[in-house]
């Protein structure tokens, strides 16, 4: 019997309560990366407007279907209703998965606010910039100095501290909250010091690690279309150094996510 069967599958959140973050290109990645690995990963969009994650997977299965060709994935649904359906569904989606992904919208909303809170891995993807950096605490002026945490900040605070409760009288995981900093490549060394230092100084306060994201690259909007990701070997033609150094940096992503090993249920893909 498959472990996951044995237990609940790990839930892995993207969350961030601003837009524009490279959330959903990030969680469409990691989710295929998991699939190449072996593991049944469900993947639930939060964001019935947008629907980004969902169209991203509905892309990728067409072209699947019209150049007959395998491409391993997640099994997406949109959800929209209240925080006791969500349960319901995830239970029954979630049956024999090994992780289940949430991409959640860019703005305050109560099932990304649960979502978040009951998290496994919590992945918040910022930009390089202090008006990214806002959502989790506010900088003085002139020293830019951590005075502050943000609500959202506090808010998974609060959170993590229940869970530590939970994990005593439930055996559940503790949360590992990571921050992921997106589109680095074009930022001033002055400010990406300035951001760095603050982030160091605030991990160290609320307790989430920091992890190196993905760079400012135009692949990843072309690709949307056709649902490929950089890791589909084979299927994109002739990639340049860019497109090579863009696939490590995924690679590094996904194992700085450090997340739990499982017994893969079909056999694993090469991606590099």
């Amino acid at each position: 019997m498959r472990g996951a069967a044995l237990r609940p599958p790990h839930r892995i959140v993207f969350a961030n309560e601003k837009g524009g973050t490279g959330k959903s290109t990030t969680a469409v990645h990691v989710a295929v990366a998991l699939a190449y690995r072996g593991a049944r990963v469900v993947a639930i969009d939060l964001d019935p407007r947008q629907r980004t994650l969902a169209r991203y997977f509905e892309n990728r299965a067409e072209t699947a279907r019209r150049r007959q060709i395998e491409l391993p994935g997640a099994q997406c649904e949109v959800f929209e209703g209240d925080v006791e359906g969500l349960e319901t569904r995830l239970s029954e989606l979630g049956a024999g998965a090994d992780y289940v992904i949430f991409d959640t919208p860019g703005r305050d909303d109560p099932l990304a606010r649960h979502a978040a809170t009951e998290a496994d891995t919590l992945v918040t993807p910022m930009n390089d910039s202090f008006v990214d950096f806002d959502l989790i605490g506010q900088v003085e002026g002139e020293t830019f100095k951590v005075k502050r945490l943000s609500f959202y900040a506090e808010l998974i605070w609060e959170a993590r501290i229940k869970r530590s409760r939970a994990t005593l009288e439930q055996n559940r995981r503790e949360m590992d909250w990571v921050v992921v900093r997106n589109r680095t490549g074009h930022i001033e060394a002055r400010n990406m010091g300035r951001i760095e230092q603050a982030l160091k100084e605030l991990s160290k306060r609320v307790g989430f690690r920091v992890a190196q994201g993905l760079s400012e690259r135009v692949i990843y909007r072309e690709l949307f279309p056709s649902g490929l990701t950089l890791l589909d070997k084979g299927h994109l033609g002739e990639l340049g150094t860019s497109h090579l150094v863009a696939r490590q940096e995924l690679r590094a992503l996904v194992q700085s996510l450090g997340l739990p090993e499982f017994a893969p249920a079909q056999p694993r893909l090469e991606i590099a």
